[in-house]
């Protein structure tokens, strides 16, 4: 088993010492997505789990929790996130330079295959437009040249709630937004795979198979090949995505949606900012869920509905 902590929010920022707490418990309760009445115990013991990935935008808090993982004798792949938008979008992310020091980091302690850049997702607006994602890109890739020798890309996929955001956080901050024809995306991709290219790192493309020009490919964020090759043995797992054209192993995820506090305009995760900041203060480090669904027993329909688009 792969566990993935996790696509629904950002454990290495926010919860790191819950996470570390339930590997010594030895396991962590989950609720599903769809149905929060229905539980899942997922055991985290090392005979197990075959290794984990990670996916956050802001590894400081969590650095040293990888060491506790690595002595569990499991690998494990850090999907971080580094796109340095300006605060108006993301308003909790590291800066560039204590991002880039920290994907070096691990690159330098546990391997560059270890640690998989993200620049997703690309929002086009008047504060990022594509000559923004060229230079932006540019000068990233060029910062970590050497310590990854993958980026993974993808476009802002605009669901209602992210719209909805995207909204109140432009009429906040005095900025507009935009979602483009693909056209306009297609030639984005081809010059962001040459700089890539440029700078020694593959370009996957996640969950967006119509966005894969010649040169990129298709992402397995959650890649078992990978994990394989970084812990010295077989990992047996199937190829099972979370959603159309998603080119990921079988995982299970441990996180929860609604509950990162990080404010990004254009997150696909949070409903609502006030209530994830209202479930991150009320969450127990000491508990068996990452917020307990006892705590939640007045969420509404709706939000039960939105909480998950997969």
């Amino acid at each position: 088993m792969i566990v993935s902590a996790s696509y629904r929010t950002d454990i290495p920022a926010f919860y790191g010492e819950w996470f570390e707490k339930r590997l010594k418990a030895g396991y962590c309760m989950v609720t599903n997505p769809y149905n929060r009445r229905q539980i899942r115990r997922v055991s985290l013991l090392p005979e197990d789990v075959d290794g984990f990935v990670f996916w956050t935008r802001n590894l400081g808090p969590f650095c040293r929790r990888l060491e506790t993982v690595r002595d569990l004798g499991r690998p494990f792949v850090v999907q971080q996130t580094v796109t340095c938008y300006p605060w108006a979008l993301e308003p909790s992310a590291a800066g560039a330079a204590e991002a880039v020091r920290q994907i070096r980091g691990v690159a330098e302690t546990y391997g560059p295959r270890a640690v998989v850049w993200r620049y997703d997702p690309i929002l086009f607006s008047s504060l990022t437009p594509p000559e923004f994602h060229l230079e932006n890109f540019e000068h990233l890739a060029g910062s970590l040249e050497g310590h990854t020798d993958e980026v993974v890309i993808s476009f802002a996929q605009i669901y209602q709630k992210t719209a909805r955001n995207l909204d109140q956080a432009s009429r906040r901050s005095g900025f507009t937004w935009e979602d483009p024809p693909d056209e306009l995306k297609l030639a984005l991709t081809t010059r962001l795979l040459k700089i890539a290219r440029f700078h020694g790192m593959n370009l996957s493309v996640c969950s967006q198979r119509k966005y894969i020009v010649p040169g990129a490919k298709a992402a397995r964020c959650v890649d078992a090949r990978r994990l394989s090759e970084i812990g010295g043995r077989p990992i047996r797992s199937r190829l099972k995505g979370n959603r159309p054209d998603c080119g990921c192993y079988e995982s299970v995820d441990i996180g929860d949606y609604n509950t990162c506090p990080a404010g990004c305009a254009f997150c696909y995760a949070v409903l609502r900012r006030d209530l994830a900041l209202s479930r991150y203060r009320r969450h127990d480090h000491e508990g068996e869920f990452l917020f307990s669904p006892r705590k939640d027993s007045a969420s509404s329909q709706e939000e039960t509905r939105q909480t998950t688009i997969f």
